[in-house]
């Protein structure tokens, strides 16, 4: 069986990255996957039901914004994706399963105890990392949403924290939120508070 892993979020300017782990039955309806950043989001949340509805096993995890100024966005998107390999064992436990092997979207891959692979270009190419790519998706847009009803002035709930025109004159507006990656700097608006 395959692990397929993805994560979401290295390129914003805020918030956390997001990863997801998934394994597949091999009747799944593949049909409905794709590269979650070219699905609409309706079908991205189609597919995410179905997904959560079908997967043999999966699991999400996370690294925060202050991990990310930490230790750099790589090693927090494998951070990430250790924490969802982990997340998905506890909730589905293999028996001392060695045929699960893990395919990770990327040239890196996270420190887990099973063969993992890198694949360039995987989140096009296997079912397993589309649906991972969508999962991690979907909930990272779903934390962006909730940072928004926290941080209303941002606009989180539209761009995600990505440095979209609107970020960035936020950003320039009211300087760095609570969720601002501080080592992600734009050359224009350097990311301190007004005034200081």
């Amino acid at each position: 069986m395959i692990c397929g892993f993805d994560e979401a979020g290295r390129g914003p300017l805020a918030g956390p990255v997001c990863a997801a782990a998934v394994v597949l039955p091999q009747d799944f309806p593949l049909d409905c996957l794709g590269d979650s950043k070219k699905l609409t989001p309706l079908k991205r949340e189609k597919a995410k039901s179905l997904i959560f509805k079908q997967a043999v096993a999966l699991g999400i995890g996370w690294a925060s914004a202050a991990e990310i100024d930490e230790i750099n966005i790589l090693q927090a998107s494998l951070l990430a994706m250790k924490r969802a390999f982990f997340v998905m064992l506890r909730v589905h436990p293999f028996e001392e399963d060695k045929s699960l092997t893990a395919i990770v979207d990327g040239l890196y891959v996270p420190d887990i105890p099973i063969p993992c692979r890198a694949l360039v270009k995987a989140d096009s190419l296997i079912p397993e990392v589309m649906a991972a790519s969508i999962l991690a998706k979907t909930a990272r847009d779903r934390m962006m949403e909730h940072y928004a009803r926290h941080y209303p002035e941002y606009g989180y709930e539209r761009h995600k924290g990505y440095p979209t025109r609107e970020h960035l004159e936020k950003l320039a507006c009211y300087g760095p939120s609570p969720i601002q990656r501080k080592t992600f700097t734009v050359k224009s608006l350097p990311l301190k508070s007004p005034g200081l």
